[in-house]
């Protein structure tokens, strides 16, 4: 019944402000389809004055409706730290929105819905040098059959989408409110090592080829733009498409998905008038990330190390100044280890050695005085120095008790003759050990409803009981028993 809640990221399709929300969702997923994956409130208000239903709307409804969106859940938003200029700034938090999964998955199916054809993407782990291998053979698009075109193309836009995906989780996830519930608690060690294996997998691969992607994307940027994007596109056209045949003439819809697709990718590694490229604020944004960490697996640190005593430290101290070769030296010492001190003067009732105004109290004995806490709940420290080693003395015992028990069991098995243990003829004198052994097997027989039982030997017996008592000499007197007959096996 887990799978039962309501999902709340359908809200927008059904409540009465629902035309809003779901124009406000198209925006978003076609962006996503060109890979722009985050969009400032500035982008998204444009785009939607753009339809002459939305003309006269104002920002101040748009930021409701994106509180809304983000309430439920549709809409993730992303503060952006470069973006931050003045105080005021930092406290209106300017946020980047970016879809999150449900959404995307509920926009797509809509779409479906609505009999519009979408491309399937596919998985990949090697981005970076993919990516690079493909910009890298832009050049030979030139003379390349359509079909070769557009499989390169599809590629290439595959990675980059896959690319961008696990950089929007990774910023998701950091910037979520119940992750930094985590990063305050003492499970951070988890959450740490999350964060610390992506940037080693990703960042670091973005640091190694971005400088690469950049040079060769400066240098292709001419042959793509003039002549390689229109064989892109001229590939997707001769692809027959159902769909897009109902629809009538679909260049105009492919051709702005290519450019738009393209504008993303170099934008995410090349600097544009007045924006920074996408792969310097990973940059940015992963300094945020390792600082954050540093900060709190310091605070977590210092939160466990509370209450610790400090008791080893103190007798290296003391070890330090027994060494000292005269009082200067260990004067040094002093500052050198507790740093400027604030004297705090005690006067003691102990009598003095001597009476002389000008002597030092460097110059007389040191006096001892024992100090408790005087509080209820103070109690002796245990010494938690470590155990010895007495694996040598067990080993001794336990070889001890098995030379013991074996020569026990010699004996017992003396007194069994033809099978069977008959008490009334047993004239030796008994140990305490033996009578105590054989009285264990008539209890436990004297329990069972077969009066059977198991010797700790791995024997099976019987007990029988003829007529009338026998006498066993014991060496603590006479035992006067039933007489009894054990019967093995």
């Amino acid at each position: 019944m887990e799978h039962l809640a309501p999902i709340h990221e359908t809200s927008y399709l059904s409540v009465p402000n629902a035309s809003t929300y779901r124009k406000i969702m198209r925006l978003f997923y076609r962006e996503y389809e060109k890979m722009h994956f985050q969009l400032y409130k500035e982008e998204i208000f444009e785009l939607l004055r753009q339809d002459a239903e939305f003309e006269d709307d104002s920002i101040t409804e748009l930021e409701a409706d994106l509180d809304a969106l983000v309430k439920w859940k549709n809409l993730t938003p992303i503060q952006d730290p470069g973006r931050v200029y003045t105080i005021a700034d930092y406290k209106n938090k300017q946020y980047r929105y970016t879809m999150s999964e449900y959404a995307v998955e509920i926009e797509r199916l809509t779409v479906r819905l609505e009999n519009i054809f979408l491309e399937s993407g596919n998985l990949s782990t090697n981005f970076f040098v993919r990516l690079e291998k493909s910009l890298a053979d832009a050049e030979a698009m030139e003379d390349a059959r359509l079909k070769e075109v557009n499989e390169w193309w599809s590629l290439l836009q595959e990675d980059f989408k896959r690319l961008n995906q696990n950089y929007q989780d990774y910023l998701r996830d950091f910037y979520s409110g119940k992750t930094d519930r985590l990063m305050k608690s003492v499970e951070f060690v988890i959450h740490k090592d999350k964060f610390i294996k992506y940037l080693n997998e990703f960042v670091q691969e973005l640091q190694h080829h971005s400088r690469r992607i950049e040079q060769i994307l400066v240098k292709n940027i001419p042959v793509v733009e003039n002549g390689i994007l229109e064989r892109v596109i001229q590939s997707e056209l001769e692809i027959p498409h159902a769909l897009l045949e109902i629809h009538g003439n679909a260049e105009p819809s492919i051709r702005e998905n290519v450019t738009g697709k393209w504008k993303s990718l170099k934008d995410w590694f090349l600097d544009s008038q007045g924006h920074e490229c996408e792969c310097k604020k990973v940059l940015k944004i992963t300094n945020d990330v390792i600082r954050s960490i540093i900060q709190n697996a310091a605070l977590i640190v210092q939160l466990q190390n509370w209450g610790i005593s400090r008791k080893d430290d103190y007798r290296k101290f003391l070890e330090l100044f027994l060494k000292c070769e005269d009082l200067e030296e260990a004067h040094k010492l002093s500052a050198h280890v507790f740093g400027i001190q604030r004297i705090q003067h005690f006067k003691t009732r102990t009598p003095r050695e001597e009476d002389a105004i000008n002597g030092s109290v460097y110059e007389e004995r040191p006096a001892e005085f024992l100090l408790k806490p005087h509080t209820r709940s103070y109690r002796e420290k245990k010494d938690r120095r470590g155990f010895a080693d007495k694996s040598l003395e067990k080993r001794m015992q336990r070889e001890d008790y098995l030379r013991q028990v074996k020569r026990q069991r010699e004996i017992v098995m003396r007194y069994i003759k033809d099978n069977k243990v008959v008490f009334s003829e047993i004239e030796e004198v008994l140990t305490e050990d033996i009578r105590n052994t054989f009285l264990q097997w008539i209890v436990q027989a004297n329990m069972s409803a077969q009066k059977t039982g198991r010797t700790e030997y791995g024997q099976e017996y019987r007990l029988v009981r003829n007529e009338g008592n026998c006498e066993l000499q014991c060496e603590d007197g006479k035992l006067t028993m039933p007489a009894y007959v054990l019967e093995f096996k």
